[in-house]
């Protein structure tokens, strides 16, 4: 029975997709980049490539339009480079945006895509339905029944072909709702996925990105739930490391907030990292790490052995660059939910002296001084890498940070050198409508956020 299947924890088979999904909003990763991917997965032990970047138009916008030959020339050496690392490559398409569910040609349309692919080498594919409006077509409601129908009826229909024509290939299937604050609001209908879990083929792997669209925790119990409603494990996307929704941030932590028995209640772990792909060195091979564990999963430690290996990408051109100085600056860019240790200490340092009277800072101030400035200069010294290509992914963040921590040291030495506290501190590098500037900035110091989540107006937002 469909429940006895979902509930069965995974046998150690390679059926279960672990690997990287390149489906960020952003520009697509050089073919040098993919390439060394490949080599990096090949010598961790991934298995999984899913091709479905944003901006690839023929991907999604115009997903009709099939490649050019010079494009598909770009996929079939990219499929290719694969193959020969034995890794399986998936090539989605995203035709939410504008198909016509009940119309006959466009499953022939979809069918195309795939063909025009699998004839470059492709064998598994995907059919995504994530980041579309959830509305349809009201004569299109009447005859498909629901969103959900429509969808399953789609992929279904996909799956039978493609199986005639390649028993082993893999279909995956991305929700309209894909996380459960999207389903709980009920995005695509409600019910639905109810309605897919019953009506999507068996065989066919739904993705799932966990409680939220960028989850801190996904545990056993709430892939065990999901398995229940979808019949079947799903497999998880994961946006631990995405950055495309946030321009002034990235993420080199590690692989976290995952139980190594997530394994056993999931079809697959995939992550979709940050968009810059230098960046993503620690997110990779964690992810590697963790799929193949069988001790404890100790993030933080595993963290710290990728952070050695990947610290030879940080020669410079002059002298080296100590261990702790880059660990405490990547701690300051470590996950969306929470900052490195380090980072986290020094920014409680600073909130505890902001506190206090400025007559009785003493040594705390010159601490912290310290602390600044010698973070603030490590963050100088990444403009002597000598792989430009790292240093180009990071420097617009690591700058606004130099401006930051260089502005608090200022203002912490011009507060300890004046016993007047009405003096007040200016800095002639960080003037007015230079410094914080530009009108995303301005519209962002209208709303404040309070702990809660609840946007209020700055001028009414309690003091911290």
């Amino acid at each position: 029975m469909v429940s006895s299947i979902h509930n069965m924890p995974r046998s150690n088979t390679q059926d279960f997709l672990a690997g990287v999904i390149e489906g960020f909003y952003g520009p697509p990763w050089a073919q040098s980049e993919r390439f060394q991917l490949f080599e990096w997965m090949a010598q961790w032990g991934l298995n999984t490539y899913f091709y479905c970047p944003k901006d690839d138009c023929k991907q999604r916008a115009i997903w009709r339009t099939p490649y050019s030959p010079d494009e598909a020339e770009t996929l079939r050496e990219t499929i290719a480079a694969c193959t020969r690392q034995q890794i399986q490559f998936v090539y989605a398409i995203s035709p939410g945006l504008d198909i016509r569910y009940s119309d006959p040609s466009e499953i022939e349309q979809l069918q195309n895509r795939f063909l025009q692919v699998m004839g470059l080498g492709c064998q598994h594919v995907a059919l995504l339905f994530d980041d579309i409006p959830d509305r349809m077509d009201p004569s299109e409601l009447a005859r498909c029944g629901s969103l959900a129908s429509a969808q399953a009826s789609i992929a279904n229909n996909l799956f039978r072909w493609l199986r005639n024509r390649t028993p082993g290939a893999r279909l995956l299937f991305c929700p309209t709702p894909y996380c459960s604050r999207m389903a709980n609001g009920h995005l695509g209908g409600k019910g639905y996925l109810d309605t897919l879990g019953k009506e999507l083929t068996q065989g066919i792997d739904v993705l799932w990105t966990g409680p939220e669209i960028i989850s801190r925790e996904i545990t056993v119990a709430h892939v065990q739930e999901m398995g229940s409603v979808l019949r079947r494990r799903p497999m998880i996307w994961d946006n631990l490391h995405a950055n495309d929704y946030d321009g002034r941030r990235f993420y080199c932590g590690p692989y976290a907030g995952r139980p190594l028995e997530l394994r056993d209640w999931v079809s697959g772990i995939l992550t979709n990292p940050n968009t810059e792909f230098p960046l993503n060195y620690i997110p990779f091979r964690t992810l590697a790490r963790f799929v193949q564990a069988s001790d404890p999963w100790d993030a933080r430690a595993e963290y710290l052995n990728a952070l050695q290996e990947w610290s030879k990408h940080f020669e410079t051109c002059t002298q080296p660059i100590a261990t702790e100085d880059l660990r405490r600056l990547l701690d300051c860019f470590y996950l969306p939910h929470e900052d490195g240790p380090e980072a986290a200490a020094f920014l409680l340092e600073g909130q505890q002296l902001f506190e206090m009277d400025p007559q009785l800072w003493g040594a705390r101030a010159l601490a912290f001084r310290t602390n600044a400035a010698r973070l603030r200069d490590t963050c100088a010294r990444m403009t002597e890498l000598r792989e430009r290509p790292l240093f180009y992914a990071m420097h617009r963040r690591l700058w606004e940070l130099r401006e930051e921590l260089d502005l608090l040291e200022k203002y912490v030495g011009f507060r300890s050198g004046h016993v007047d506290p009405a003096a007040l501190f200016g800095s002639d590098f960080h003037l007015p409508q230079t410094y914080r500037g530009s009108f995303t900035a301005r519209l962002q110091r209208l709303l404040s956020q309070t702990a809660d989540g609840a946007m209020i107006p700055t001028q009414t937002a309690p003091a911290d």
